[in-house]
């Protein structure tokens, strides 16, 4: 499906948001139950869009990579779960045209960007929008985090497609705003952690309060140096999503969750 620009009063509508632990939220897990009632009810708060970017936090390459495939499969990127997590299926189209797009947008603002014609939907794409878009009749498509996890280079990837702002796109940066593997409580008990709300404290107010452009900018930036940051990421990949969703945006975001997924604390911002 191409894309053309769009002379309507649309605005690109950018979210980021928790995805929530493998497969478990489409398998009743009780610890996933808010983070699954607000994506249910997710697009009932967005206009309807004709076609969907996720940037999830489980691609990673040493180029802007995006999915090709005009019937993508699904990739199932996770282990040790039963065997109806290996049987979920999503069959939103790929978008090659709007693909093409991206790419030559990224070329234009020089960013190396590759095409992948055989990757099939990781978890970070069908797990989510099987809850919000369970009809699969949105063309997707996807573009890669890059290795090396630099903010300031996946800020620098939104930027580059802030072209696609006037059009009726759903873009998605499909993360974890808390995602430290040995702290998570798989039994679905919310405990109490200040560590952690410090953390998700300072992320809303770097996103939604009241800062100047180049404020907002320097604190994503440098995002490590914030309370209990590491605790809260050991490893970026699951918070830079953030980073694009902000890159494209260029301007606060809008708290739409705040509540618990797998007993701690995380948050969703909608631009």
């Amino acid at each position: 499906m191409m894309m053309t620009p769009n002379n309507s009063s649309y605005n690109a509508q950018i979210v980021y948001f928790s995805h929530g632990g493998g497969p478990l939220p489409l398998l009743g897990d009780p610890s996933h139950q808010s983070m699954v009632a607000f994506m249910r009810r997710l697009p009932s708060r967005l206009r309807r869009p004709d076609a969907i970017l996720v940037i999830s936090a489980h691609w990673e390459e040493n180029r802007s990579t995006l999915l090709g495939a005009p019937r993508p499969a699904m990739l199932y990127d996770y282990y040790g779960f039963p065997h109806e997590a290996y049987q979920i299926t999503y069959a939103a189209p790929g978008n090659p045209g709007l693909t093409q797009r991206i790419a030559g947008l990224l070329n234009q603002n020089i960013i190396q960007a590759n095409i992948d014609s055989q990757r099939g939907y990781d978890h970070g794409v069908f797990i989510p929008l099987a809850l919000m878009y369970p009809q699969a009749d949105i063309p997707v498509a996807q573009l890669s985090l890059l290795r090396g996890l630099d903010p300031t280079a996946h800020i620098a990837l939104g930027a580059a497609l802030q072209a696609l702002m006037s059009e009726n796109i759903l873009v998605i940066g499909s993360g974890f705003s808390f995602h430290n593997m040995r702290a998570f409580v798989w039994q679905g008990e919310n405990f109490p952690d200040p560590a952690n709300d410090a953390f998700q404290d300072w992320l809303i107010e770097s996103c939604t309060g009241p800062l100047s452009p180049s404020e907002r900018t320097q604190r994503l930036l440098e995002w490590a140096h914030a309370p209990s940051a590491r605790y809260c990421h050991p490893r970026e990949e699951h918070l830079l999503p953030l980073h694009v969703c902000f890159g494209m945006a260029n301007k606060p975001a809008k708290k739409i969750f705040d509540d618990y997924i797998l007993g701690k604390r995380a948050v969703a911002l909608l631009w």
